[in-house]
């Protein structure tokens, strides 16, 4: 029997609802149970792929193709459970099938309303793909209060009447304030969240509440009497120094021990959480440091890079040092004295993007880490520049560039308008839509016999998700392997180039693909494993 958990969240936005989720998804993982995240959001957009990252933070990408929320990131990481495209949805795409039901004819003549056929639709999504899990974890994106989200409140409010206490829960994520001048954590405003949630006919059946200071016995029971919850399932989430603590310490507190009782499930064998507390272990006690620069357009907001830098903290942890990441604006290198930035840092990042702004302050990283012997690391965005780099430089091609920046002499990287996926041709056209164009998900890539990206993965043949537009053109290839830049990676037939690399460089390698997208802290990504101890043996020369 499938139960589902409901998380939602009041107060405030940025409480850690998708941590909390995903943290929670891991404890009850580790006492043996099945489960599956799932990520409800309410902003019209069908999916995030056309929003920017400084607006919403990454588009995480699943193997099935799915642009998704970062959430699932979080969830995929703490779980190692591979996201699915029927993991995430959004208003836009629930809107998006129920007028096309009703174009097709499918309701019958009867009036289009919110109520059914809205909720319905919600409601058809999370029992969908449902293959015999324990648990499903199903967080509601925004806040309680807000207008968009009332039709995903009105639908897990049907399917709780429907499925009964025995196999729904609800548990709402709130806030307790500290007000200095009082001296006091204040539960006034969790009172008045759980009092918009119960407007709205869902009686929370545990909270969790965020604070940057320890919550009192009285403060609990106050809590509990106000908001008609058991005193046991007011359950503190105070900050901690690492989100990989986060399972072990919501244990402490009774998150899972909770959950199970509120299902009648026995709470007697005590989770295994070694692996967490090895992890946090290793976070906080490095037996060393590396500096490592972030030259991206998208760095004054952090979640705009979620996976990039949690998967460099997880190479950081294969290599037990700590990665002190240094966020700089590419468009700072567009200066000629602005080098001197990158003279102390042990490694080079230059992540994906889209667009021309700051793509030549990148470009001169990218001869920085070459000219120097930095390790250098370009992905996605970062291998174009990487071969344009090249291409300029090495090639004397001054002129080369790419059409994602408009025409071109020399397009070294051009739009990409077909490919092979599995056993079918998908084709684009720069006129076409933009959301959901790009070669999304996961491909196959033949590394080369011999070459670095095979010592790095240790097999020939590999899988990475993508999430781009345009390409390495293949008709630069054997001009820029007769300058040194080896292709050591490309798509099984042969048409398009995967991995570049270095050879004789102490680490230098691009790839087209995302592999942050892939790495989790117990299983970090052999390429980030690679790249910061590269970046530890650089420390040690500098």
């Amino acid at each position: 029997m499938t139960r589902f958990i409901f998380v939602t969240g009041g107060v405030v936005s940025s409480l850690g609802k998708g941590l909390a989720s995903a943290a929670l998804g891991a404890l009850l993982q580790s006492r043996g149970y099945a489960i599956r995240l799932r990520k409800l959001d309410p902003y019209l957009n069908v999916d995030p792929g056309t929003m920017s990252p400084l607006q919403h933070g990454e588009v995480f990408v699943t193997d099935d193709g799915a642009e998704t929320d970062l959430d699932l990131g979080h969830y995929e990481r703490f779980t190692g459970i591979p996201a699915r495209r029927s993991d995430n949805v959004t208003t836009g795409r629930i809107y998006s099938t129920v007028i096309e039901r009703e174009r097709r004819g499918d309701y019958l003549g009867a009036t289009v309303q919110v109520i059914p056929h809205v909720t319905d639709a919600i409601k058809e999504f999370v029992r969908a793909d449902v293959n015999g899990e324990d648990f499903i974890i199903c967080e509601i994106g925004g806040t309680v209060g807000d207008i968009e989200s009332l039709p995903f409140l009105e639908a897990i409010r049907q399917l709780g009447n429907e499925m009964g206490r025995e196999r729904v829960m609800f548990l709402h994520v709130t806030l307790l304030p500290y007000v200095s001048a009082a001296g006091e954590l204040k539960t006034k405003p969790t009172q008045h969240s759980v009092k918009e949630l119960l407007s709205v006919g869902i009686q929370p059946d545990m909270l969790l509440c965020r604070s940057e200071m320890t919550i009192s016995e009285d403060e609990r029971r106050k809590i509990a009497l106000f908001c008609n919850v058991r005193q046991e399932a007011v359950i503190p989430a105070l900050n901690v120094d690492t989100i990989y603590a986060v399972p072990i310490e919501y244990h402490k507190q009774g998150l899972d021990t909770q959950v199970l009782r509120h299902f009648g499930l026995t709470s007697d064998v005590e989770p295994d959480l070694s692996g967490w507390e090895s992890i946090a272990s290793h976070i906080r006690q490095p037996e060393g440091e590396v500096k490592i620069a972030v030259v991206g357009k998208y760095t004054s907001v952090f979640d705009a890079y979620k996976s990039l830098a949690e998967a460099l903290a997880h190479g950081g942890i294969a290599n037990n040092v700590k990665v002190n990441l240094h966020w700089m604006d590419a468009e700072i290198f567009e200066r000629e004295d602005a080098v001197h930035f990158l003279e102390d840092v042990h490694g080079i990042l230059v992540p994906g993007g889209f667009g021309e702004r700051g793509s030549e302050g990148k470009i001169a990283a990218v001869r920085f880490a070459r000219e120097r012997n930095v390790p250098y690391f370009g992905i996605c965005f970062g291998m174009q520049m990487a071969v344009i780099e090249a291409a300029r430089t090495l090639v004397n091609l001054p002129k080369a560039s790419s059409t994602e920046f408009g025409p071109s002499d020399e397009p070294v990287v051009g739009l990409l308008t077909e490919w092979t996926r599995g056993n079918e041709v998908e084709r684009r056209s720069a006129e076409g839509n933009l959301g959901g164009t790009m070669r999304l998900g996961a491909y196959d890539c033949a590394v080369a016999a011999g070459s670095k990206l095979e010592e790095i993965y240790g097999k020939q043949l590999i899988s990475e998700r993508h999430r781009h537009r345009y390409e390495v053109n293949i008709n630069y290839k054997d001009r820029l392997e007769q300058v040194g830049l080896r292709f050591s990676g490309m798509s099984p037939d042969g048409e398009l180039p995967e991995v570049v690399e270095i050879p004789d460089h102490p680490w230098f390698v691009g790839v087209q693909f995302h592999p942050e997208l892939k790495s989790k802290p117990f299983d970090p990504h052999p390429l980030f494993t690679s790249f910061v101890k590269a970046a530890l043996e650089q420390s040690r020369l500098v």
